[in-house]
């Protein structure tokens, strides 16, 4: 069976944008020619799972072809339906339905690139099976929280950390059955 990932990056105290999705804390880790494992992870997968207002942030910053470069298959979870582009499908459907589907499929793994609301909806319904989340060494103090609260408790297995010389440290948990 696939499984469901979430690699995603988040300060030390949780939160992955500040208020107003701004992101500009990753930029304290940004180092040429460091990936921090993103290449390997991405060459795991064959659909990535995310939310429109990450979608939006994305295609803004770096450009549509981040996610619609023809491998992949992308499902963008949001409320307002439009065509499909590419790959690129905007999905008003049920969510877990759609991850449990993809799940039963034959395939590479699924990731989750976020948001916070699609990451709590995957937690909520247990949907998640392995974490890979790289922490940033800063308190932003507030805005959005990776995990929020309301959520069922989930026991985790540590698979590694790694420790890179930009003060990044990734973690990377799979959910024990």
């Amino acid at each position: 069976m696939r499984k469901l990932s979430l690699f995603i990056a988040t300060s030390l105290d949780g939160y992955i944008a500040k208020p107003n999705d701004d992101l500009s804390f990753l930029k304290l880790v940004e180092k040429e020619g460091e990936d921090y494992g993103y290449a390997e992870f991405t060459s795991s997968i064959d659909t990535i799972i995310l939310g429109r207002k990450t979608y939006d942030y994305v295609v803004r910053e770096i450009g549509s072809s981040h996610y619609d470069n023809g491998e992949r298959n992308v499902y963008v979870i949001t409320r307002t339906e439009k065509p499909p582009v590419g790959k690129t499908t905007f999905y008003t459907g049920n969510l877990t339905e759609l991850i449990q589907k993809l799940k039963a499929t034959n395939g590479k793994n699924i990731y989750c690139d976020g948001g916070a609301e699609i990451i709590n909806e995957l937690l909520i319904h247990d949907l998640i099976d392995e974490f890979i989340i790289s922490v940033i060494p800063i308190l932003v103090g507030n805005g959005t929280r990776l995990f929020k609260d309301g959520r069922p408790e989930q026991l985790l297995e540590l698979l590694s950390i790694k420790k890179f010389n930009t003060g990044l440290t990734q973690l990377h948990f799979r959910r024990k059955k």
